[in-house]
């Protein structure tokens, strides 16, 4: 394995670990904040934390007029409104549903990667490993799964809606962001996220609500440095590196992640069928990495 593929490796790993914590993280998060105040908070501070590392870096904002095009988009179709989305939907959807429903988000990157980027091949390997982790997920959440349609279709759709909007802008940055700096082109749509949710977290939610406590502090601290800085650089750091497909199913990962970190922290439940689920998702992702690696092999043999 050559140094390029083990940081490749190990930026994968990381993107699951942090992503799948920050479920919990939310959790402790929302003890103390709203729930848009608490990702406003979390954006600003992740926007600062950019900006004084490219100060440092000496990284330069690109000004030109395709990226700003882009820099607006991610605001509102990574951050904004699929944030804004999901924390509304939280309301009505129990968390493992939602789980299940955002796990669209692989499904619609493969769509809009085979319209929008053709040498962005999908395969059966991907194709398999997709289906194999959803069942997965849906095996790991089943437990959810006794309400009424009506009572949670609205809410239900908001989650589906989140997963695809950042479908498409992941595969939208893929063709046409190659040129922007992992840490930079997250600047601008982090502050628009940051003030947008901020001020409708002031003036649109309950503040009496609101009770500042260290460990609220703490976990939008940790989301905002670990959970958007160090994730969202690696994930565009990622993107011009291996297929968005692959990159999408990390989607599948974290609820693993948090269901363990559920059961360690808060004695959450952690059952057979939890097992078999995350072991489907694991085999899925397996497939999906190996199987072209795996054919290419058996030609070679032939050959």
């Amino acid at each position: 394995m050559t140094k390029e593929s083990l940081k490749i490796f190990f930026a994968y790993i990381l993107l699951c670990f942090i992503w799948g914590s920050t479920w919990l993280a939310i959790r402790i998060s929302l003890e103390s904040f709203t729930p848009f105040l608490s990702g406003g908070l979390r954006f600003f501070i992740a926007s600062i934390a950019i900006f004084i590392i490219m100060r440092l870096k000496g990284i330069t904002l690109q000004k030109d007029k395709l990226s700003v095009k882009l820099y607006l988009q991610m605001g509102f179709l990574s951050f904004v409104i699929p944030f804004g989305l999901v924390y509304w939907a939280e309301q009505f959807v129990p968390s493992g549903l939602a789980s299940v429903l955002f796990g669209v988000y692989p499904f619609f990157v493969a769509i809009f990667s085979y319209f929008m980027i053709p040498n962005e091949k999908i395969g059966i390997g991907k194709t398999v490993g997709m289906i194999l982790g959803f069942l997965g997920i849906i095996i790991i959440f089943s437990d959810s799964f006794s309400f009424t349609l009506s009572d949670y279709l609205l809410g239900m759709f908001a989650v589906m809606l989140s997963g695809i909007m950042q479908a498409y802008i992941a595969v939208t940055l893929k063709k046409y962001g190659k040129h922007l700096n992992p840490l930079s082109m997250n600047f601008i749509p982090m502050l628009i996220a940051g003030i947008t949710g901020t001020l409708i977290g002031l003036f649109a939610e309950d503040f009496s609500k609101v009770s500042i406590e260290e460990n609220g502090i703490l976990a939008v601290l940790y989301l905002a440095i670990f959970g958007s800085v160090v994730t969202f650089t690696s994930f565009y750091w990622l993107m011009k590196r291996i297929n968005v497909v692959i990159l999408s199913l990390i989607a599948f990962i974290t609820p693993i992640v948090a269901l363990l970190l559920g059961w360690i922290f808060y004695n959450e439940v952690f059952t057979t069928h939890h097992l078999v689920g995350s072991a489907l998702v694991l085999i899925g992702l397996l497939i999906a990495n190996l199987y072209g690696i795996v054919v290419q092999k058996v030609k070679e043999v032939k050959v």
